[in-house]
């Protein structure tokens, strides 16, 4: 197929060709498993939301607003070939790419299970036909508060009724069409002010058909003036009164039959973190890998914290991450000593009953 440039479209090169039969049926039933578990994809890193807690808004002025091209996405190829699940998700919102939907067909094509996470504000119903019938096993919607006040106080231009209507159209689809190998879930963000919120959170999954809600909390600080809205090692009396909130949330889904994930500071580091940098990576817009997406902000500054390890356009991106700086980053964080970004990254003290997405 040509674009409309006259070129030959790179989801076409013929040869990428997925993993074949009877590796599949290995790693299926023979045990056999794939070098990663997550690769998590910044598609985009375009929004049309403007919500407050994020450095899309905070970093306005310096922001790179870009999408991934497609020649980029198709020079991930070998990696997606290693890789057990492909989260198509960065710093904005994957669904306003154009090709989503071929990026998605290609990771299936590798035989990877593929999700996404979106704000919902560009949802449609050719685009959830769309979605249903692409193989996505996970669509994620975000959602800050449980009420339209918490919302709007948090997510700027993110309206709670068409957030709350993407996910009834997208149910509806989904039923319409028997897809039961698609999950609804919620990526809830916790704020401090507005813990309560969470208690409601059962009854809304419960409304609208939502299989599962990953509740997370701030972990990216835009200003000082936000360091009350997080949840630090230090503060107990916080965190254990949000706790106990979660636990009676997380039971009160469990009796409906759903499943609710949360995960909150404990008091020590551990030897990893809730994103799993020794069997993960993330590739932004341009195709360069890091550990995770916090310390890779689209930004114009020079970024003491940003950690890049390569780029995909230069270099096999199998051969970045199991590079000797790649390698080292993880070695030191298996051993507790972790690279300065996340000395006090609150995910390396998380404990709790949270979901990762990996398989």
């Amino acid at each position: 197929m040509k674009t409309p440039s006259g070129r030959t479209d790179p989801f076409d090169d013929p040869s990428l060709r997925g993993p074949g039969v009877w590796r599949s049926l290995r790693e299926a039933f023979g045990g056999l498993r794939r070098l990663l578990a997550v690769a998590q994809v910044e598609v985009t890193s375009f929004c049309p939301g403007g919500c407050v807690y994020c450095p899309h808004t905070t970093m306005k002025g310096r922001w790179k607003a870009r999408h991934m091209r497609p020649e980029t996405f198709v020079r991930l190829w070998p990696l997606f070939l290693e890789t057990e699940r492909v989260h198509l998700q960065g710093w904005g919102e994957p669904l306003l790419h154009p090709r989503f939907l071929d990026m998605v067909s290609l990771a299936r094509r590798a035989d990877c299970r593929v999700s996404t996470t979106t704000c919902g504000l560009v949802m449609h119903e050719p685009l959830a036909e769309g979605i249903v019938q692409s193989g996505i096993d996970i669509m994620a919607f975000s959602l800050t508060g449980t009420s339209e006040a918490a919302n709007k106080a948090a997510r700027t231009g993110v309206d709670f009724g068409r957030l709350l209507d993407a996910v009834r159209l997208l149910r509806r689809v989904r039923e319409k069409r028997m897809a039961v190998h698609l999950e609804i879930h919620f990526a809830y963000l916790v704020l401090a002010s507005q813990m309560d919120e969470v208690l409601a959170l059962p009854d809304l999954m419960q409304e609208l058909g939502v299989h599962a809600a990953v509740v997370s909390t701030l972990d990216y600080i835009p200003t000082a003036a936000w360091k009350d809205e997080a949840f630090a090692p230090h503060e107990k009396g916080k965190t254990a009164r949000a706790g106990a909130l979660l636990e009676e949330a997380s039971a009160r889904a469990a009796g409906m039959g759903l499943a609710l994930y949360y995960s909150l500071p404990g008091d020590s580091p551990g030897s990893t973190c809730l994103e799993h940098p020794e069997k993960s990576v993330y590739v932004d817009a341009e195709g360069n890998l890091s550990p995770c997406i916090y310390v890779n902000l689209p930004t114009e500054d020079e970024d003491p914290m940003r950690r890049v390890f390569g780029s995909a356009l230069a270099m096999n991106p199998l051969d970045i991450w199991r590079g000797d700086d790649f390698s080292a980053f993880r070695e030191a964080m298996v051993f507790r000593r972790p690279d300065a970004p996340c000395v006090e990254c609150p995910k390396r003290f998380a404990s709790g009953n949270r979901l990762t997405l990996s398989p």
